[in-house]
């Protein structure tokens, strides 16, 4: 009989243990899935969506299409003429004084 009642008693404990063990386990698998996600646009990278970083880069948005190498281009030539009008100035300073 002390047997029985022991038993049902570990029974209870291991039960209770059990359960115990499965709420904390569902709580960390949540939080494990919480932590995964951003939680704004921002973290998710780039300011916003990657989907729409990715479309930038397709021949299917919208919009004017220029290469890189011409955006390259006409950016070191816009520096090359502020350069060059800098200069003709410093120049024209001289030349006049």
């Amino acid at each position: 009989m002390a047997d029985e009642a022991s038993a049902s008693a570990t029974q209870a404990k291991l039960a209770a243990l059990a359960s115990r063990n499965s709420t904390a386990l569902r709580r960390r698998a949540a939080a494990k899935d919480a932590a995964s996600k951003p939680n704004s646009a921002r973290a998710a990278g780039a300011g916003g969506s990657s989907n729409t970083m990715m479309r930038l880069y397709t021949d299917d948005s919208k919009g004017l299409s220029v290469d890189p190498v011409v955006v390259l281009v006409l950016a070191v030539g816009f520096v090359f003429s502020v350069v060059v009008l800098h200069v003709g100035s410093r120049i024209a300073r001289a030349f006049v004084k």
